[in-house]
């Protein structure tokens, strides 16, 4: 399954009020393993940026206004998108400015459904906590320390691991092998399949391991992936 962790950065916190996205990152899971690609966009938003918005994430207006604007990204970022679901920190927000984005340029929106919110997520796994990327990062202890402003795509990366975790802290298709076999209608044990004289050929290409090891050594010694990739 191909899924999109993604963020956006804006001006404020309403588009019906004027506000715009000035940055998308994305990071591309592939059956919960990075697959090394990733989105990275400025945009121009065409308005000035309000002082609170920019001590979030430090884009100011000197800089954006050399960067594009979204009806010269859009297709792109589309194209990037295809079909994937989207895995986002607090969904309905993200959500809310692609669409106003996407409606500006009149193209059809983002159905909503395709959204995972791991806020919520993160909510209803620990109730009455906190439940920011911030405070995640702290509990499953993943180094967030490059954080020191709001950023599209380094947050999107942080949040894949966050989501790695939220999910158990492994691949679900590992524990596969660790269910125990469903008894018969009668209460007697089932029979167990059949192993496999030799393994299955691993599917990577070489490429494609490259590139998962090149994307899991930028996210720093304590990464999850790497024990992982490791073992």
């Amino acid at each position: 399954m191909r899924e999109l962790v993604l963020d956006t950065e804006t001006t404020g916190l309403e588009p019906a009020e004027g506000h715009r996205i000035v940055e998308i990152g994305a990071v591309e899971l592939v059956n919960l393993m990075p697959t090394g690609r990733t989105y990275h966009q400025y945009i121009n938003p065409e308005r000035d940026m309000p002082t609170a918005a920019f001590e979030v994430h430090g884009l100011g207006d000197d800089f954006l206004r050399d960067q594009p604007v979204f009806a010269d990204i859009v297709d792109a970022f589309l194209e990037f998108l295809g079909d994937a679901r989207l895995v986002i920190h607090n969904a309905a927000f993200d959500m809310k400015f692609i669409n106003a984005e996407l409606e500006w340029q009149r193209r059809p929106p983002l159905p909503f459904e395709r959204a995972f919110d791991t806020l919520t997520l993160a909510r209803r796994k620990f109730p009455g906590s906190p439940a920011s990327l911030d405070a995640l990062c702290r509990r499953f202890s993943i180094d967030n320390s490059a954080r020191s402003k709001h950023g599209a795509l380094l947050d999107s990366e942080i949040l894949a691991e966050v989501y790695l975790e939220l999910l158990g802290g492994q691949q679900p298709d590992f524990a596969l092998s660790n269910v125990p076999a469903a008894s018969s209608q009668h209460g007697a044990p089932s029979t167990p399949l059949p192993r496999r004289e030799a393994p299955l050929p691993p599917r990577l290409t070489a490429a494609e391991r490259a590139a998962h090891d090149a994307f899991v050594e930028n996210l720093g010694e304590a990464a999850i992936w790497r024990k992982y990739r490791d073992a």
